[in-house]
C-alpha cells in the first residue's frame, strides 16, 4: 500500500530519483537533441514505443520527464505531457479532441487568450463554441444537455477570480458524453485538484505559480493515461515542446511551491480585508470573501482561496493610471503568481486582446486591477498600497 504523501513533500522530491546522474542531488539539464544507440533492435523498440528511452529531445527529454511526474504526483494524474507555454498546452488540447462539426461549452470569463480559441479559431474549423455566463450553473447544465464533444473550464477565473462548481458540471458533461478539462493555474495543486472533484484533464500554465520565479515558460497537462497520450501524440508532432532548461527552471521552482503558495494566499486575503474597508476601492473580487456568489463552493472544493484578487476603483481608469505607476513592491506586467507581487489592469495582460466593449461583456470593469501577491511581508504591501491610493483620495 503507498504512503500518502503530503503534497509539500512532492513539490520537492516527486519524478526527480530516476532522472538524476553520477550521484547528483538534482535533476541535469539534458540539452542533447538526439539520443545514441549501439544496438539498433533495442533502438527500435524504444521508437515504437516497445520500450522505455528517448529519440529526440522534440518527442521527449529526461530533464522534461522529471517535471512532468512531478506535476502529475501533485495532481494525481496517472500520466502528465509538458508544453513550451500554457496556451500551447490549452490550444494543443482542444486541436487533440475537437474536429469539424464537434461542440465545446465554456464559460464566457476565461483568460483573454483562451476566449480567442473560442471565438477566433475553432470557428474556422466547423467547431462550435458557446459560452455561459460564468455564474450560471443551470445554463451551462443545459447547454451541456444539448451535446457537445468538450467542456471546458477555469476555476478561479482570470482576472474576477469567480468560481465555478467543478463536481456539479463534470457529472453533467459526463451523462452527455464529453470530456472536462479544467485550468487549474490560479488555484495550483496546493490549493485544488480538479481530477478529485471529476475532471478527466488539468491544465496549468506552468510559467505562473508551479514556476514561480517569472523567469521560464512552460505549460502543462495532467490526466488518465490514455487520454494524456493523445494528446502527447499531437504536441510531439506539432512541436510546442517545453525547453529543457526552462523544464529545470520549473522544477527547481516547485520545490518552494507549498512555501510560496500558502504565503501568497495569507498575503492576499489580509491585502482583500484591508481594501474591503478602503473608500477608494469601489469592487473587490476574491473568493475568501462570505460576500463573493461563490464562497461557499470556493470553501468546499479548496483548500484555500489563493494568491490573485482583483479590485476596481471609485476613480476608473484615471485612478488606476495614477495608482499603479505609485507602486514600490509590485511589478506591473503581465504575469502573475511570481514571488513578486505583480499588479496590471486586464487590458494590458489578461485581456490584452480584448476590445473594451469585449471586457464590458465578460463583466470586467475598465477599472479592474488584477493583483497578485507576492511573499513579501504583509505590512509593506498593505503600506504601499495604502501611499499609492492616497494619491486619489476626494
Amino acid at each position: 500500500m503507498k504512503q500518502q504523501v503530503n503534497r509539500a513533500t512532492e513539490a520537492v522530491w516527486a519524478g526527480e530519483k530516476d532522472y538524476r546522474a553520477h550521484g547528483a542531488s538534482q535533476v541535469p539539464v539534458v540539452n542533447s537533441v538526439s539520443y545514441d544507440y549501439e544496438d539498433l533492435d533495442y533502438w527500435y523498440k524504444v521508437s515504437t514505443g516497445g520500450a522505455e528511452g528517448y529519440i529526440y529531445s522534440r518527442n521527449t527529454n529526461p530533464t522534461v520527464a522529471a517535471f512532468e511526474e512531478k506535476v502529475a504526483a501533485l495532481e494525481d494524474a496517472e500520466a502528465a505531457t509538458s508544453f513550451a507555454t500554457g496556451m500551447a498546452a490549452i490550444s494543443g488540447t482542444f486541436y487533440t479532441f475537437l474536429k469539424p462539426g464537434d461542440r465545446v461549452v465554456s464559460i464566457k470569463d476565461s483568460y483573454g487568450g483562451t476566449n480567442r480559441l473560442f471565438s477566433d479559431f475553432l470557428p474556422h474549423m466547423n467547431i462550435e463554441a458557446t459560452l455561459c455566463d460564468t455564474d450560471d450553473h443551470e445554463a451551462l447544465e443545459e447547454e451541456i444537455g444539448k451535446g457537445c464533444r468538450l467542456v471546458h473550464l477555469e476555476s478561479p477565473t482570470n482576472p474576477t477570480v469567480k468560481i465555478i462548481d467543478i463536481k456539479r458540471i463534470a457529472e453533467a458533461a459526463h451523462e452527455a458524453g464529453a470530456l472536462v478539462v479544467v485550468d487549474n493555474t490560479f488555484a495550483t495543486p496546493i490549493l485544488q485538484n480538479p481530477l478529485e472533484l471529476g475532471a478527466d484533464l488539468v491544465i496549468h500554465s506552468a510559467t505562473k505559480f508551479l514556476g514561480g520565479h517569472a523567469d521560464a515558460l512552460g505549460g502543462i497537462l495532467c490526466g488518465k493515461k490514455e487520454l494524456v497520450a493523445e494528446v502527447f501524440h499531437y504536441r510531439e508532432i506539432n512541436g510546442a515542446t517545453l525547453d529543457p532548461h526552462a523544464a529545470y527552471m520549473l522544477l527547481r521552482g516547485m520545490k518552494t511551491l507549498d512555501l510560496r503558495v500558502r504565503k501568497q494566499t495569507e498575503n492576499a486575503e489580509k491585502l482583500v480585508e484591508y481594501l474591503s474597508h478602503h473608500p477608494e476601492v469601489e469592487d473587490l473580487f476574491y473568493p475568501g470573501l462570505e460576500s463573493h456568489p461563490h464562497h461557499d463552493i470556493a470553501k468546499a472544493q479548496m483548500r484555500g482561496y489563493g494568491g490573485i484578487f482583483s479590485f476596481s476603483l471609485k476613480g476608473g481608469q484615471e485612478a488606476v493610471r495614477k495608482v499603479l505607476p505609485l507602486l514600490k513592491y509590485a511589478n506591473r506586467a503581465a504575469n502573475l503568481g511570481a514571488v513578486e507581487t505583480t499588479v496590471g489592469p486586464a487590458n494590458t495582460t489578461s485581456h490584452v486582446e480584448s476590445t473594451e466593449e469585449e471586457m464590458k461583456a465578460l463583466g470586467i470593469p475598465s477599472s479592474l486591477v488584477r493583483y497578485s501577491a507576492g511573499i513579501e511581508d504583509f505590512d509593506d504591501l498593505k503600506n504601499d498600497l495604502a501611499q499609492a491610493l492616497d494619491s486619489v483620495k476626494n
